[in-house]
């Protein structure tokens, strides 16, 4: 860990452009990263906060074969949507740029050439998958196929998503091409491999050994289970029409592997941001006082603990990140989220239906961070978070402390008078908060950090609470004077205080409310100063700054989540294809009659089975019906059913079953009977 940096780098993961932002993405990578790097700049720090689009792999070419259009046309719509996601939930990035910019471009190629000619690359001709009707090899996500490991049948070929097993495309079994559906053949090519076997020792060193006590568990963990379980030479390069050309020759129709390609983006943009900004980029990846921070989900942990730092190591001039501290996932409504499957929060919608809501969808993200196992997003914890934490706390404080102050003072901060005890009690507790926010951000624990800030709003809260400055203006006006003074400070420190995790919030609050300038104050003079807000100056109205959110609002984000499971239920459903044709006299053979079940009872030592005692209008009969795992005996008594009574009598168990019951499944695969829906039709009504 470094001491004291002179700098901080700090990325943020490059979100694919095959599709817009969701919360899963914001709650993992992006507001985490945020906090941090807002932070450092109300700390005065220098900071680089990095990211980009990734605009190369075989995510974007699978995107434009769905959708018919060309994988720039894809890179393009998508650059711009996440974009302006990322603006308008306040992720502050000093640069935000593309790996389809000539500059990354450039950089990348420079990167391979120099290991390439420093001959850290292993170059084999080996078999890979081909399709031979689409007449192309395959990209690992253009095969699908059964995972050795768990026997999962739509594993991809770089990794399996039931069991995360990271996976070779060969190694499945029964493969198919995406693209056509074929069986693929293998077929040789020539590929370059970076050989990370060569690099075990010193990731057991840097990590396993410097790293033990001050990387998060969930990350030291996954790295320690790869080295532990040997590293073997990963490619570099692919069989692929999309991306950047491999820069030697023989390579011709090759191209660098996203995985090598992507990472690279984070010092490309740098060098974008460098340049714009007229700075030396150099010193923000090659200088050892610079704390790099990598801020990714748990999905990426392999590519920046092992594959980027072996990079980085071998081109031999950078330094290695600091941390890698990496959330896990973020599930919602109890289901894992899925971008194929609409089962998500876009970004871009939310703004829609919650216009000015950024910050309680930030503050909800952060109180429910997947910071060491995955958590549960849901919109009634998200309503509640707003309705009995932002709205009850926070902004009850500061629209008592701004509505009080114009109330009594035409708005301008009162002269204090002698503070009591408790005054001075309450402005040390405020003083202290700094340092203690400071160290869960420090140790990457922002879920943390916001409780800590909550903390701040309930000192308020407590203060006028117990101090009653409604009451004691009649009778102590110059008291008054004093605890409104000392409110007044509370809110300010609250309104610095939050910037890194509501900025919005945050701006209206110090900027419009109380009139004061955020970086003006910065982080550390709320740890030295009982006077952040003087006395005489004049602060602005009061504005709502959380409105409750009542149920219907929150329903209607739930049943668009059902429509949704619906959707994917229909899109998804299975019709069993037509039998062979009958002709009319094969179907007047059958005698369907209306029926109801009179009694029911478990065949004993058959778990599936149930003995029915069925009314067919003709007689009263015994059915030995396979329903058992799907309905009680009680609950079938009484059921109108229908009948083929003229079934030839077969014995199950020793018992004589007379007659087979219709049922069908539904679209969670359950068994419903089918029966007659209309009132007044009887017993041994014929069904023709």
């Amino acid at each position: 860990m470094i001491e004291n940096p002179k700098r901080y780098t700090i990325t943020a993961a490059l979100p694919y452009t095959n599709g817009p932002i969701h919360i899963g993405h914001l709650a993992g990578v992006y507001v985490p990263s945020d906090i941090y790097a807002r932070y450092l700049r109300l700390q005065r720090k220098d900071v680089a906060f990095i990211c980009g689009s990734d605009e190369h792999g075989v995510a974007i070419s699978m995107k434009a074969k769905k959708e018919g259009i060309t994988p720039q046309q894809v890179i393009d719509k998508y650059d711009g949507i996440i974009r302006k996601s990322f603006i308008d939930f306040g992720i502050s990035f000093d640069n935000y740029s593309r790996t389809s910019s000539k500059i990354h471009h450039d950089t990348a190629s420079e990167f391979f050439r120099t290991l390439y000619d420093k001959g850290d690359f292993i170059e084999e001709v080996t078999e890979q998958l081909y399709d031979e009707e689409a007449d192309q090899f395959l990209a690992d996500r253009f095969v699908m196929g059964t995972c050795p490991k768990c026997g999962n049948e739509e594993a991809y070929g770089d990794q399996c998503e039931k069991c995360g097993s990271t996976l070779n495309a060969t190694d499945l079994i029964n493969p198919k091409s995406t693209i056509t559906g074929t069986t693929p053949i293998k077929k040789e090519t020539k590929h370059w491999f970076l050989p990370l076997d060569r690099y075990s020792d010193f990731l057991n060193e840097w990590i396993l050994v410097g790293h033990k006590n001050d990387w998060k568990p969930n990350v030291y963990g996954q790295v320690k289970s790869w080295i532990d379980g040997g590293l073997e030479p990963r490619a570099v390069t692919r069989d692929l029409d999309w991306g950047i050309d491999v820069p030697v020759e023989g390579a011709e129709g090759k191209k660098l592997y996203v995985w090598f390609d992507a990472p690279i983006g984070y010092i490309s943009s740098t060098k974008e941001w460098a340049a714009r900004e007229g700075k030396d980029w150099k010193p923000y990846w090659k200088d050892a006082d610079t704390k790099l921070v990598h801020f990714i989900g748990k999905d990426n942990i392999v590519f920046h603990c092992i594959i980027f730092p072996a990079m980085l190591k071998a081109e031999g001039s950078y330094i290695l990140p600091d941390n890698v501290p990496a959330n896990e996932f973020l599930n919602l409504e109890g289901n894992k989220l899925s971008t194929s499957k609409n089962w998500a929060v876009w970004l871009h919608e939310y703004l829609i239906d919650f216009p000015e809501k950024q910050d309680v969808l930030r503050y909800a993200l952060t109180a429910n961070a997947p910071e060491t196992k995955d958590n549960d997003f849901t919109w009634k914890d998200f309503q509640a978070r707003n309705n009995n934490e932002l709205a009850a706390i926070y902004g009850n404080f500061i629209n008592r402390v701004v509505v009080l102050t114009h109330k009594y003072y035409n708005g301008i901060v009162p002269q204090p008078n002698a503070f009591t005890v408790i005054d001075e009690q309450v402005l040390a507790e405020l003083k202290a908060y700094p340092a203690v926010i400071s160290s869960s951000i420090e140790r990457y624990r922002f879920r943390e950090a916001l409780g800590e800030l909550m903390n701040v709003a309930r000192l308020g809260n407590k203060y006028l609470a117990d101090e009653e400055p409604w009451k004691m203006v009649k009778t102590d006006p110059e008291r008054v004077k004093t605890q409104m003074y000392v409110a007044l400070q509370i809110a300010t420190a609250l309104g610095v205080l939050s910037e890194p995790f509501l900025p919005f919030t945050s701006k209206k609050l110090v900027v419009d409310m109380l009139q004061c300038n955020t970086l003006t104050i910065g982080w550390e003079l709320i740890s030295k100063s009982t006077e952040l807000i003087k006395p005489g100056h004049q602060i602005g109205q009061a504005e709502i700054l959380f409105a409750q959110i009542d149920d219907a609002e929150i329903q209607k984000q739930i049943d668009k989540l059902e429509a949704t499971k619906t959707a994917n239920k229909l899109e998804n459903k299975i019709v069993e294809p037509q039998k062979t044709t009958s002709t009319f006299e094969d179907f007047s053979k059958l005698d369907l009659r209306v029926g109801t079940i009179l009694e029911a009872e478990k065949m004993p030592k058959a778990n599936k089975l149930l003995v029915l005692k069925v009314d067919t209008g003709i007689d009263v009969r015994t059915i030995v019906s396979g329903i058992a795992e799907h309905f009680s005996p009680e609950e079938v008594v009484g059921k109108r059913v229908t009948v083929l009574v003229n079934l030839a009598p077969r014995a199950l168990r020793g018992v004589e079953s007379q007659g087979m019951i219709l049922m069908t499944n539904n679209a969670e695969g359950k068994l419903v009977f089918v029966n007659p829906d209309s009132d007044g039709v009887d017993n041994g009504a014929l069904i023709s």
